[in-house]
């Protein structure tokens, strides 16, 4: 299996032809911790596996919680597009307006920009960590055969993986069990959220989904 250095080395991942504005993120609308619509949104799921906690707001950064925002773009209705630079990912609406969710993004030297589809969607997927992160990665080495779905997963309540000309490129959007990495640029190139968040993407994301990943500053391509 390729490696993910080698499949983005070989793959034409550049979006030289995108035409999304971009600005910079809206900080205006400070959100207290207490507001009941966010306490709501963010509470408790009994979901049908396993149960997902309520998300401690005090964690999260409000500019990083889910909205609905002004956002221009060329792109069609039902596109997402992720904006690592700033920690966003949208789910482009008609009218110039996007649905927004803070996201955390892969660290220095593991960032990808480019355009793929959602080819597979999971619930509680298993994580499968790829031979390299094995190899770095003490904590990833007892899981080189899968670790099941359930709380303790990295991948979080839900996963959509990113293919490309049918390819797996072994990028996902997932959920997270460390709410408070959102905002951050942790991961090993994975788009990671917030379960509520992801839960409410993944209802309303089909399979061939268009998914298009912004340069991020300083980041690979």
């Amino acid at each position: 299996m390729l490696t993910r250095r080698l499949f983005i080395a070989g793959t034409p991942l550049a979006l030289a032809a995108c035409t999304n504005r971009m600005g910079a993120p809206d900080m205006t609308a400070s959100i207290p911790v207490t507001d009941p619509y966010y306490a709501s949104m963010y509470a408790a799921i009994d979901d049908d596996r396993f149960p997902i906690a309520a998300i401690d707001l005090s964690q999260i950064d409000p500019a990083f919680l889910r909205r609905e925002v002004a956002y221009p773009t060329s792109e069609q209705p039902g596109t997402i597009i992720i904006d690592p630079g700033h920690h966003y990912l949208y789910l482009v609406r008609a009218g110039g307006r996007a649905i927004r969710y803070g996201v955390g993004v892969g660290r220095e030297g593991f960032g990808w920009s480019g355009a793929a589809t959602i080819q597979r969607k999971a619930a509680w997927p298993v994580w499968t960590p790829p031979a390299e992160m094995v190899a770095r990665d003490p904590k990833a080495a007892p899981w080189a055969k899968g670790m099941p779905g359930g709380p303790e997963n990295p991948l979080g309540a839900r996963a959509m993986y990113l293919y490309q000309n049918g390819r797996d490129t072994l990028y996902r959007i997932h959920g997270t069990n460390e709410p408070w990495t959102i905002g951050q640029s942790l991961s090993s190139g994975c788009i990671r959220m917030l379960n509520q968040d992801v839960i409410n993407l993944y209802n309303g994301t089909p399979l061939g989904t268009r998914v298009v990943v912004l340069p991020s500053r300083g980041g690979e391509a």
